[in-house]
């Protein structure tokens, strides 16, 4: 099931990845923190918890995250401009035993998958309908809600290229056959 999709929040203008250039860029993971980086921002650890005590307080301007966590964090307070990037959709995952799965009778076998099935749908759609809602709320409490340029599209997909040429570099050919059977789902 996926979680609403990761845009920026910032009080700039982007055009470009060079706009981003010297922001106080929210880093909450090594990837964030990377992706400051490559854009030249200066990559600031803040837990979810204290993003907006940060942006009070002038440690962060810019952050990469949710309309959810925007909307919890009361950004709109402090930031007016959200890029829907759709950098990512974060997702949860059940994972089953294979053995255990096996050990199960074929109509309980087919129950599982059934609901399975049935409940990634309805996640889908509600997630869906939450990003939409969260992205209101915060126009509605004043933020900007801004489709990025081609530029900046073009720009942040380089940046995810290179990030994803580099992890695949240290994962090797298990790695590739993994990235493999994504892109010909």
């Amino acid at each position: 099931m996926p979680w609403p999709p990761q845009g920026i929040y910032t009080k700039r203008t982007l055009n470009s990845v060079a706009d981003m250039k010297g922001l106080k860029w929210r880093a909450y993971s090594p990837a964030t923190s990377k992706i400051a980086e490559l854009v030249g921002a200066q990559p600031v650890t803040v837990q979810a918890a204290e993003v907006s005590q940060a942006m009070a307080t002038g440690v962060i301007d810019s952050n990469m995250t949710s309309g959810a966590t925007g909307l919890d964090s009361k950004t709109y307070e402090y930031i007016k401009n959200f890029y829907d990037t759709q950098a990512w959709l974060p997702k949860n995952a059940v994972i089953v035993n294979q053995k255990a799965f096996d050990a199960l009778d074929k109509p309980t076998q087919a129950a599982v998958l059934k609901a399975a099935a049935e409940a990634e749908v309805r996640g889908w759609k509600i997630s869906e309908e939450k990003t939409g809602w969260y992205l209101d709320q915060l126009k509605g409490k004043g933020m900007n809600i801004l489709v990025p340029s081609e530029q900046l599209t073009a720009d942040l997909r380089k940046v995810g290229n290179y990030m994803l040429a580099e992890w695949l570099r240290k994962a090797g050919d298990d790695g590739r056959k993994v990235i493999d059977v994504y892109r010909g789902m």
